[in-house]
């Protein structure tokens, strides 16, 4: 038993890291993007930070990700408090709200590269270091990477729903922005309840699955390439 919950720690210091960096520097980059816009709510807050704990839901960040970690669960999933954006004190609210949206996964795919040049410098380090570093990068790139493509669903309240609002025509993008209150609980149901679902029926219904794994292996794929891991 203690040596089951060695390596569940042990999985988990190389996961919690790469999961807070990722998160911290998604949430900033919204609130950069949006002080430069013209909107300095998220300023005014202290959100414009390199500090973790402004952007930290204990729950969401820490215990749920964990929780999926110690379970062995098949996936990931955790999130951040939101960075508030008043997209009405933007200088072109339509088009700011683009490039405030398209920040956060934008940033998480220059960490995903980051990352990768890094692991280049890892044989440089001793033994269970350079194992435990490697494993940091390692999922430093996925956790990016997803984080980045499922922020992409063209659903908001993710950032690729706010991008596809403001580049679509008014006649897709005002009935697309009205299921805005409703999308975290679609997406919740797509994550866990359409697979238990599924699973009872016989059938795969894992439509996040189906969305994310082809996007997301070929963007990690794209990743290896051009740090030349691969």
């Amino acid at each position: 038993m203690n040596q089951q919950w060695i390596e569940t720690a042990y999985t988990i210091s190389t996961w919690i890291l790469p999961a807070v960096l990722a998160i911290t520097l998604h949430e900033a980059a919204h609130g950069f993007v949006a002080h430069r816009c013209g909107d300095q709510t998220a300023w005014q807050l202290g959100r414009v930070s390199l500090n973790p704990l402004k952007h930290i839901d204990p729950f969401g960040t820490l215990v749920l990700p964990g929780l999926l970690l110690m379970v062995r669960a098949p996936f990931v999933f955790g999130y951040a408090k939101p960075v508030p954006v008043n997209f009405r004190a933007l200088h072109n609210p339509r088009r700011d709200m683009v490039w405030v949206a398209a920040a956060g996964p934008a940033t998480n795919i220059v960490l995903a590269v980051a990352a990768g040049l890094l692991v280049h410098l890892v044989g440089f380090l001793p033994g269970a270091s350079g194992e435990w570093s490697l494993l940091n990068l390692a999922n430093t790139i996925t956790i990016n990477v997803v984080l980045a493509v499922f922020n992409m669903i063209p659903l908001p309240p993710l950032d690729g729903g706010r991008v596809a609002v403001g580049l679509l025509p008014n006649i897709l993008a005002v009935p697309l922005a009205r299921l805005e209150p409703y999308g975290i609980t679609i997406i919740l149901g797509a994550l866990f309840i359409l697979p238990i679902v599924g699973a009872q029926l016989g059938k795969d219904l894992d439509i996040m699955g189906w969305l994310l794994s082809r996007p997301v292996d070929a963007v990690i794929g794209f990743v290896l390439r051009i740090t030349g891991i691969t």
